[in-house]
C-alpha cells in the first residue's frame, strides 16, 4: 500500500507518470491478447480490480474509466461468463 505522500509523489512525476502509462499499454495488452481470465472467476480478477482503484488514484479518472471500458469490452465481445460479482467490483473500483 502506497501512503498518502508517496501516492501524490508519484502523481507529481513525470517519470512516473510515463512509466505508470507504458505499464498501463503493457498489462491492457496482456488482458486484450490472452483469453484464460475470462471464467467465472479468476485470480486476475482481483488483479484487475487493483489496478482500476490504482489508476483512478494516480492516473485519474479517465485512465481508470478507459481501462474498465477495454476490460469489459473483452468480456463482452467474447460473451465470456465473468461472474457479477467481479464485474461489479469493477464497476465501483
Amino acid at each position: 500500500m502506497l501512503t498518502e505522500d508517496e501516492a501524490t509523489a508519484i502523481c507529481d512525476s513525470v517519470m512516473a507518470q510515463c512509466t505508470l502509462a507504458a505499464a498501463t499499454d503493457r498489462i491492457a495488452a496482456f488482458y486484450r491478447n490472452n483469453d484464460h481470465w475470462l471464467k467465472a472467476a479468476d485470480h486476475n480478477h482481483l488483479r484487475i480490480t487493483r489496478i482500476i482503484r490504482a489508476l483512478r488514484r494516480l492516473r485519474g479518472d479517465e485512465e481508470a474509466e478507459a481501462f474498465r471500458a477495454a476490460i469489459l469490452a473483452k468480456v463482452t465481445t467474447t460473451g465470456a461468463p465473468v461472474g457479477l460479482r467481479s464485474r461489479g467490483y469493477w464497476m465501483t473500483a
